[in-house]
């Protein structure tokens, strides 16, 4: 007898807590291997394929294309351990009760459609020894072992928002509840089903958004995990409001003016008419918050200087004549910038706002800024100070080939300490970078073009470059930015600077 097995969207690693769905690589009926990719998903750093642990057949998938998911949401069940009769069997309602001792005896057979792997990041973790039974509302349900993915959880409220209700539970009801994630039927209380206490909600941004609109969170049910309630059912709800024309009055804690209310209450329907409207998730959405954070915390200011880039380039035209793989400029940039650090390490640093302390880092790992089709991206070259300017030129390459093909993942978008923004390539002169969150600075780097120079008391025409500055004041002092900078601009000037310390 086939056992259906719930698999939910795994932790993901890095602090992620939802994911889109992109496409599925699986359908209802089909058989999958353990540890088989069933699913792509982007997430707010990367695009992966999620494995499933079990092996067995699908019986049903949770959340069309473009659905945004929380972690430990359902994702599909698959159905282990006895043909694909069995597994239609499986999820039939009219079963009888399985006992303890079956129960047993089904979990020994699962141990062998699982995998026991442990994949980093997006890992399956060991299925417990024996799974507790899970009581039921009807008797006529059978019961069934719980996955190791997590506790039980309602089916019907897993997908009671409208944008997590799967095409493939509607056209396949006997499978759209397994036995492993029916509860007996909780009270609703004021909309929010299972929860008597609190509202639950996830974020206080959350609580915040819906009590500046004047929404009432008892009223919103909850599409996350025990039935929490997401931003995405927040904004659910505002816009069905917007739509229906219904506007609600503020709480009496945040009663606001009349006059302030009116413009808050216009602007959706304002937006709506105006164009479309693009949600801010994923990698957008990211960017978003990521930078909003920065310049809410972070006390930044930015110092420029234009350099006479001339003997750089010709320092590069010299190095790839000579033969032997290519350099990159952006890689004698990058080893220019991580010797800068060496001599201003306030620079590579970060603020631990809790303790009110500065933490200097021992290692650069160097961040750039990489445009791909899914938008900007910044792929982290990791203990950038130790490489050559070959491994780096490899390096370079190769992170913005992956991010070009959207494979980065987590692990190659996240831990670094300073960033290298050439923004040239876009053919502008300069910028005032923002500071990529939690790191201390950012040196971008404008297009380098012939420009009018005075060179060695003559006027000349010479390649130029402007380089700013962006940094976060908590760190140093102007004189230490300054510093910096114009060591920085001394070495594209004059790299053999650099031979006197290397």
């Amino acid at each position: 007898m086939a056992q259906v097995l719930e698999f939910k969207l795994p932790d993901l690693g890095e602090g992620l807590t939802e994911a889109e769905i992109v496409r599925w690589l699986v359908g209802v009926g089909d058989v999958v291997a353990i540890d088989q990719p069933v699913v792509e998903v982007e997430t707010a750093k990367a695009m992966v394929e999620v494995p499933c642990p079990y092996g067995g057949v699908v019986t049903a998938r949770f959340g069309e294309e473009g659905t945004e998911l929380p972690v430990g949401a359902p994702l599909l069940t698959v159905a282990v351990g006895g043909t694909g009769a069995d597994a239609a069997g499986a999820s039939d309602a009219s079963a009888p009760a399985a006992s303890a001792s079956s129960e047993e005896h089904a979990a020994s057979a699962v141990s062998s459609e699982y995998s026991g792997n442990v994949l980093v990041g997006y890992g399956t973790a060991e299925p417990a020894a024996r799974r507790r039974r899970v009581r039921h509302e009807s008797p006529a349900v059978a019961r069934t072992a719980e996955p190791a993915t997590g506790p039980a959880t309602a089916a019907a409220a897993q997908v009671s928002a409208p944008a997590a209700v799967p095409a493939a539970q509607a056209s396949a009801p006997a499978v759209s509840a397994p036995a492993s994630v029916v509860q007996a039927a909780a009270p609703v209380v004021g909309g929010v089903q299972g929860h008597e206490g609190p509202v639950p909600v996830i974020s206080p941004l959350v609580r915040k958004l819906a009590r500046d609109r004047g929404l009432d969170l008892r009223e919103v049910r909850g599409s996350g995990p025990e039935g929490l309630i997401l931003r995405a059912d927040v904004e659910l709800a505002l816009a069905a409001l917007d739509r229906a024309g219904t506007a609600q009055a503020p709480a009496p804690a945040v009663a606001a003016t009349p006059a302030a209310v009116a413009p808050a209450a216009a602007t959706p329907a304002v937006v709506a008419s105006a164009g479309e409207r693009v949600p801010l998730r994923g990698v957008r959405g990211a960017v978003a918050d990521k930078l909003s954070r920065s310049r809410t915390e972070i006390p930044d200011a930015t110092c420029w200087v234009d350099a006479d880039a001339t003997e750089l380039m010709a320092a590069r035209t010299a190095m790839n004549a000579a033969g032997g793989p290519k350099i990159s400029l952006l890689a004698l940039l990058a080893r220019i910038c991580v010797h800068a650090l060496s001599r201003f390490p306030e620079l590579n640093s970060t603020v631990d706002t809790a303790a009110r302390e500065i933490v200097r880092l021992p290692a650069v790992h160097l961040g750039f800024a990489a445009q791909t089709p899914r938008g900007l991206v910044v792929p982290v070259v990791k203990d950038a100070g130790s490489r050559t300017a070959e491994s780096l030129t490899a390096e370079f390459a190769r992170l913005t080939e992956v991010a070009r093909q959207s494979a980065l993942t987590p692990a190659d978008l996240t831990g670094g300490t300073f960033t290298l923004n050439n923004y040239g390539v876009f053919g502008v002169d300069g910028s005032t970078p923002i500071i990529n969150h939690p790191e201390a600075a950012m040196l971008g780097v404008g297009r380098i073009i012939p420009k009018p120079w005075v060179h060695q008391g003559e006027l000349a025409v010479r390649q130029v470059v402007q380089l700013s500055l962006t940094f976060d004041h908590r760190v140093c002092d102007g004189g230490t930015a300054g510093g910096f900078l114009r060591y920085v601009a001394d070495c594209v000037e004059q790299p053999a600077v650099l031979l006197r310390t290397l």
